[in-house]
């Protein structure tokens, strides 16, 4: 399709969200070039539930990449020389990615281009919920390297300037994704719940909610109407550099359901446990990595990608330690937060949990400025090949995806499900998103940029693209679903989410387990 075919298109879906009227799907083939074999594909009767038959869920949760940073070209690698190869298998899906007429004709300033292995290390982009707006621009998705680009000095380029933002990695580097792609299923249709950093979107996994929040620093970047739109950190964590915020009396998140169900589970962050001293020397807060592309060291220990730290019920502000190996997963002195290390020691011990969020230390969790693919291909491949020789892997379900899209270039906008209006607002218009009805929550515009989602699981369809439109909250159903645990309330968006149940095959399990290299990505 032309680039004046797809503006034109683009303007139809921009009306309507100016107009105000939700859209419960955004069909990809309306407004943008999609492959043959794009489809969207229904439920059948074998797909429809996860209860009984899933009996622990890992969630390992990244940062910062848009789907097509990663996955612009899937399955086609260049496999240039010293990179990894990745060769697809026949009958492979493609995806909604990037097509050679996107890439030529594109509406930015810089073309889409790729990086290579070499250039896994890159500048950190602008991700901040009012410039994510102004870089959608209406639909247009035209704006990225002027509202969210950053270039060095300072951190690498590449002689591209705030144009990096458009850049975008293939098999050869994110060889890991790929092949687990390969050989299970993934998502080309999945978004952030709303724009913004980090902390939102920690916060609509565990809870769909990001209203309700008292600002305890005063800094406007923060919050907005009790509805957090940037990266303040929990009040009270010892860890804490800066400004606070705390759920408002009677928040709940998906913690407060397991426990009324007492089934075990834990947020696992590298760094959490202060007792620790790193081969470097450095302990406490203070624990520090550096990544194999980035010289500069990085804390393991993030407190405001720790979301169970914002809650009364769920927090533990000063990391106490669990009482035993034994006792992770359940309610002690700890109250169900660990450190990542802790993860591993249940689990090897026969206490894996029902449910367990997992969170790299920060140089392994992908986050450009200190961490790369390469790095949190480490820790992922790592923790996978972990996870299979375990006999509960016969009954789990994996899910990888990535807590932002730190800006990075993605060409396909999601459905305005949730619209604000207010000061920090920009994506129809300044101070709109779409027309929000007057007395509703503002500071939700969403959904927001499209992030990749890898579904590993002995139930996961086999080399499956899945197209259904879902969003951190489908996550969230998926684990409320698959335990009994009802809904959350309080203006939760899970209520709205769609299932994940189309990416399993319930009736079907697969035996077959991928062990991968973690430094070349490639199968062992």
């Amino acid at each position: 399709m032309r680039l004046e075919h797809r503006l034109g298109a683009v303007l139809a879906v921009a009306a309507i969200v100016l107009s105000g009227t939700m859209l419960p799907e955004v069909r990809a083939q309306d407004w943008q070039y999609v492959s043959p074999n794009y489809k969207q594909v229904a439920p059948n009767a074998a797909t429809l539930s996860s209860a009984g038959t899933i009996k622990h869920i890992v969630v390992i949760f990244q940062e910062n990449v848009s789907f097509d940073h990663y996955f612009a070209t899937y399955p086609v690698a260049q496999n240039l020389p010293r990179e990894s190869t990745f060769m697809a298998r026949p009958g492979t899906p493609s995806v909604n990615g990037l097509t050679l007429d996107l890439i030529a004709f594109n509406p930015n300033s810089t073309k889409p281009f790729r990086l290579g292995r070499s250039q896994a290390a890159t500048c950190d982009q602008d991700h901040d919920y009012t410039p994510e707006q102004m870089a959608f621009d209406f639909g247009l998705m035209d704006k990225f390297p002027q509202s969210v680009g950053t270039g060095g000095p300072g951190c690498p380029d590449y002689g591209k300037g705030k144009g990096l933002v458009m850049g975008y990695f293939d098999g050869s580097t994110t060889t890991a994704l790929w092949n687990y792609a390969q050989n299970y299923a993934i998502s080309d249709n999945f978004y952030d719940t709303t724009f913004g950093p980090s902390t939102p979107g920690h916060l609509n996994l565990i809870s769909g909610q990001t209203h309700g929040f008292t600002n305890d620093s005063g800094d406007p970047t923060a919050t907005i109407n009790n509805t957090v739109i940037g990266d303040p950190q929990p009040t009270g964590d010892v860890c804490d550099s800066r400004d606070n915020v705390t759920a408002l009396a009677g928040g709940k998140n998906v913690g407060d359901l397991l426990n009324l169900k007492e089934l075990t589970w834990g947020w696992f962050a590298g760094g959490f446990d202060l007792a620790i001293k790193n081969p470097n020397g450095t302990t406490g807060c203070a624990r520090t990595h550096t990544s194999v592309v980035f010289t500069t060291p990085k804390t393991d220990y993030i407190p405001h990608h720790e979301p169970f730290q914002y809650y009364a019920s769920t927090r533990n502000l000063k990391h106490l330690r669990p009482s035993s190996v034994a006792k992770i997963g359940q309610t002690d002195a700890a109250n169900h937060q660990y450190d990542v290390n802790d993860f591993f020691a249940a689990a090897s011990a026969g206490h894996l949990p029902a449910v367990s969020f997992l969170k790299p230390p920060g140089y392994q969790d992908g986050h450009a400025g200190y961490s790369s693919p390469l790095d949190e291909q480490t820790f992922v491949v790592n923790t996978i090949n972990f996870l299979q020789t375990l006999p509960e892997y016969a009954s789990m379900a994996i899910f990888i995806t990535w807590d932002d899209s730190d800006g990075w270039y993605d060409h396909q906008m999601g459905p305005i499900l949730s619209h604000s209006v207010s000061p920090v607002d920009a994506l129809s218009g300044p101070g709109m998103c779409g027309t929000a009805p007057v007395g509703s929550v503002q500071g939700r515009c969403g959904y927001g940029p499209r992030l990749p989602l890898v579904v590993i699981s002995p139930f996961a369809k086999v080399n499956f693209v899945d197209h259904t439109t879902t969003d951190f909250t489908s996550i969230l159903r998926f684990i409320e679903d698959t335990f009994g645990l009802g809904r959350i309330g309080g203006g939760s968006f899970d209520v709205r989410a769609n299932s994940l149940n189309n990416m399993f095959d319930f009736s079907n399990p697969n035996p077959w387990k991928l062990l991968l290299d973690p430094l070349s990505g490639m199968v062992m």
